[in-house]
């Protein structure tokens, strides 16, 4: 074997070793392993505190949704993250804003424009259509329910972020991807060199 291809297989040879010597080196001293499982642990409650926190600024159970559909575009995209508001809701909204809604038996949240309200306050009635769609959604709604009521609004659009939401959207549509992810992050965490 020429020294050229010696040198070459020895740093081959190093560079897979790293990785193995990487995890070993982070899990043999329980400190450091500690440390950065508290440091994991801390990032996943502080989005947890934030997400809590969306949810009393915006008295929206879900301050953040993506849309799912193209039931609404042009005005919104699939992909697209939205920012719920809650706040006195059906007594600001009227006809034309865009509210996002649970229907009983439906785990989706759904996003369309109020196309009709009937009364005033918190008892006003609302009926709702996408932009994209030919017809109301009666046919979404509960069996026997022809408008939506106040308990059945999550909030209304308060503002979004385009295409964002792809990522909820992948993770959703290839359950696999959640475990890579998740591998990856614990690795990362893992192998973290302070």
């Amino acid at each position: 074997m020429s020294p050229e291809l010696r040198a070459t297989a020895s740093s081959e040879q190093t560079a897979i070793q790293q990785p193995h010597t990487m995890l070993s080196s982070s899990l043999g001293n329980p400190r450091q392993l500690a440390a950065q499982l508290l440091n994991f642990g801390l990032i996943l409650s502080t989005a947890f505190m934030m997400w809590k926190g969306l949810s009393v600024i915006s008295d929206s159970p879900s301050p953040i949704v993506v849309v799912l559909s193209g039931s609404m575009e042009p005005a919104f995209q699939r992909g697209d993250l939205l920012m719920l508001w809650n706040r006195n809701l059906l007594a600001e909204t009227d006809v034309g804003e865009v509210v996002v809604y649970n229907v009983k038996g439906k785990d989706i949240p759904i996003v369309h424009r109020i196309v009709r309200k009937h009364g005033v306050g918190p008892d006003a009635k609302i009926l709702t259509k996408g932009d994209n769609n030919a017809g109301d959604d009666t046919e979404l709604y509960a069996r026997g329910q022809d408008y939506l009521e106040r308990k059945d609004i999550i909030g209304s659009v308060a503002g979004f972020i385009p295409f964002v939401g792809y990522v909820t959207i992948l993770l959703s549509e290839h359950p696999w991807l959640k475990t890579v992810m998740l591998g990856i992050m614990g690795l990362v965490v893992v192998l973290q060199r302070e």
